[in-house]
């Protein structure tokens, strides 16, 4: 069993927990209080100058524990302080250490950039779930759902006036894409092998369809290969790891800037 399949069964079994504590009609009729409206995650990755979307990120699965102990608002407000375009929020508990409380914190903390709820997203009930949380956008990954699931996952989002960032990273998951959502993701790591190759990237890139802006995640370290990336078209760069591993997330963020 591959790393991601084993994610997605430990996935279903929360959101089942979950939904015996607070039912998904429970959920949606606490939606009817006014609640924010969403900054653009499109359109902020479109008039920026750096494309950074920093992530708060405890854990990895091929890495363990990366900043246990990191303390989400001062590292997301200091991200915000150096120019990131948008921040990233994992709130998968088991395999990435997040929880629901780091993304609250996360969402207190900023309030002028967009904030990206990151998980594994199988149901319509954590699409609710994020709209309540206050996310701005929501990660759909193909290689965990159908070309159906994405088209009534993103109509359930855009709702819910949040933006959906549809990740693939394979030529077969082209097919998964579409019309409707906001912004493409390519990872630059297979999910399954946790294997990392930018040239992959670069040309999957060539088969998306221009309309859709594009983004680089995972794996990305160096100055030289985000100017690459942003050669080839990409406008938005999703990183954590490259930053939560340093005393200093934010002033790290801050010199990648400076050198790009």
């Amino acid at each position: 069993m591959h790393i991601l399949d084993k994610i997605c069964r430990n996935k279903r079994l929360e959101i089942t927990a979950q939904k015996k504590l607070t039912s998904l009609s429970e959920l949606k009729n606490s939606l009817n209080n006014p609640l924010r409206t969403k900054v653009s995650f499109k359109k902020t990755l479109s008039d920026s100058k750096s494309g950074i979307i920093a992530e708060f990120k405890r854990k990895s699965p091929s890495k363990g524990w990366i900043n246990q102990d990191a303390d989400v608002e001062y590292i997301v407000r200091s991200y915000e302080t150096a120019g990131a375009a948008a921040i990233s929020c994992l709130t998968d508990e088991m395999f990435f250490g997040g929880s629901f409380d780091d993304f609250k914190k996360a969402r207190k903390a900023i309030a002028n950039i967009p904030l990206l709820r990151k998980d594994f997203i199988l149901d319509e009930y954590q699409i609710y779930q994020s709209k309540m949380m206050g996310a701005d956008v929501i990660l759909l990954i193909a290689a965990c759902l159908t070309a159906e699931d994405i088209a009534n996952f993103t109509a359930i989002a855009h709702n819910l006036d949040m933006e959906v960032l549809l990740e693939i990273h394979s030529e077969a998951e082209l097919a998964s894409i579409c019309a409707d959502v906001d912004v493409i993701g390519v990872n630059n790591r297979n999910l399954k092998t946790f294997v990392t190759d930018i040239r992959h990237t670069i040309e999957l890139s060539s088969n998306i369809p221009d309309r859709f802006l594009k983004i680089s995640e995972s794996g990305l370290s160096r100055p030289e290969t985000v100017i690459q990336l942003r050669q080839a078209g990409f406008r938005g760069f999703l990183m954590g790891e490259n930053f939560m591993k340093t005393n200093n997330p934010g002033e790290s963020l801050r010199e990648f800037i400076g050198m790009l």
